[in-house]
């Protein structure tokens, strides 16, 4: 990893990358043009792993152009995190024991359904290595201080989403 510039050394770069449990927003060039995805991620030897399914657009548009961009932070004050530049590697063979790995990572005993929904399509999945990263680091928290005046996200109400399990009425 190539340090490119923001306050934090190497270190604090790498602790965030593997402490911070919030999805990478991956940027990649598709055929029309730009395309920003967000993706669970693991940091490991150097390298941000993700996985998504094989048939994913991200994946059609790696196999034209490597080169990605990506941004971990989080969109509450105050603003801080890790973004760069990479090259990104799709591994098919990978892409279960990375989908189990992230898993792990992401999702706690609430969330058991939508875990088990994505081990049975693990088959589907590859992985994403996005190496050669160069990245600069920001961090505001110096000077901003948590803001709780009002709510950051709008109010959507509690219903499933196409391509997962549905919640239990009432729940």
């Amino acid at each position: 990893m190539q340090i490119a510039g923001g306050p934090w050394d190497e270190g604090r770069v790498e602790r965030w990358l593997t402490g911070a449990r919030i999805p990478v927003r991956l940027g990649v060039l598709g055929a029309n043009g730009p395309l920003v995805v967000s993706l669970w991620y693991r940091y490991q030897h150097g390298a941000l792993w993700c996985a998504t399914s094989a048939d994913a657009d991200v994946v059609a548009h790696l196999g034209r152009d490597d080169r990605v961009g990506f941004e971990i932070g989080p969109d509450i004050p105050p603003y801080r995190g890790v973004r760069g530049t990479g090259r990104a590697v799709v591994v098919p063979e990978a892409g279960p024991a990375v989908l189990d790995d992230l898993l792990a990572r992401y999702l706690d005993a609430p969330n058991a359904g939508l875990a088990d929904w994505l081990r049975r399509r693990a088959d589907d999945e590859v992985a994403l290595r996005i190496e050669d990263l160069r990245v600069t680091s920001w961090d505001f928290s110096g000077r901003m201080v948590p803001q709780e005046s009002a709510p950051l996200l709008p109010e959507m109400g509690r219903g499933a989403s196409a391509g997962g399990p549905r919640a239990a009425p009432g729940g």
